[in-house]
C-alpha cells in the first residue's frame, strides 16, 4: 500500500497566523514553494496560504502584505491528511474539496505536503487522469 507519506514532499513549514504575507512571500521564496500550511499559536493546521493569495487578495487589492497576516488570509476548513493514509484517501480528499495542495500530518505535527507534482510522479495515468478531472471540475455552487 502507498501512502500519503509515501509520495508526499518533506520538509513542509508553517508560516505562523501571526506573520506577516511579506514574510510569507520571502518563505515561500526561500523554499522554492508556492503555498505554505499556517499554524495557530498552538502549531495546528488554521489555513494554507498561497502566493496567488497573497497577489490577488492582497497586493491587487491595494493592501500593504508588510500590515496584512498570513491569519487573515486564513478562509474556510483547513483540509489535511495523515501520513498513513492510503493514496486513494488522499485522492479522495483533494478530489472532494478541489484542492491542489495538501498537508500532510503525523503525531499531530506537520511533515510534508502532496501537491499536483507529487501526484503526477506517483500514480498511474488513469488516477492522473481521473483526478484532473475531478479536481479542475467547474463546480455548480460558487
Amino acid at each position: 500500500m502507498t501512502t500519503a507519506g509515501d509520495i508526499m514532499h518533506r520538509g513542509a513549514q508553517w508560516i505562523p497566523a501571526h506573520e506577516t504575507l511579506d514574510r510569507a512571500a520571502q518563505l515561500m521564496r526561500e523554499l522554492n514553494v508556492g503555498a505554505l500550511p499556517i499554524s495557530d499559536q498552538n502549531e495546528r493546521l488554521c489555513g494554507i496560504l498561497t502566493d496567488r493569495d497573497i497577489v490577488v487578495g492582497c497586493v491587487a487589492m491595494g493592501h500593504d502584505p508588510a500590515k496584512v497576516t498570513a491569519g487573515e488570509m486564513a478562509q474556510g476548513t483547513p483540509r489535511w491528511i495523515d501520513a498513513g493514509a492510503d493514496v486513494g484517501e488522499v485522492l479522495r480528499e483533494m478530489q472532494s474539496h478541489q484542492i491542489r495542495r495538501l498537508p500532510v500530518i503525523e503525531n499531530k505535527r506537520l511533515v510534508g505536503m502532496i501537491s499536483e507534482a507529487d501526484i503526477a510522479r506517483h500514480l498511474t495515468q488513469d488516477q492522473i487522469a481521473s483526478f484532473a478531472g475531478r479536481v479542475y471540475a467547474e463546480t455548480t455552487a460558487r
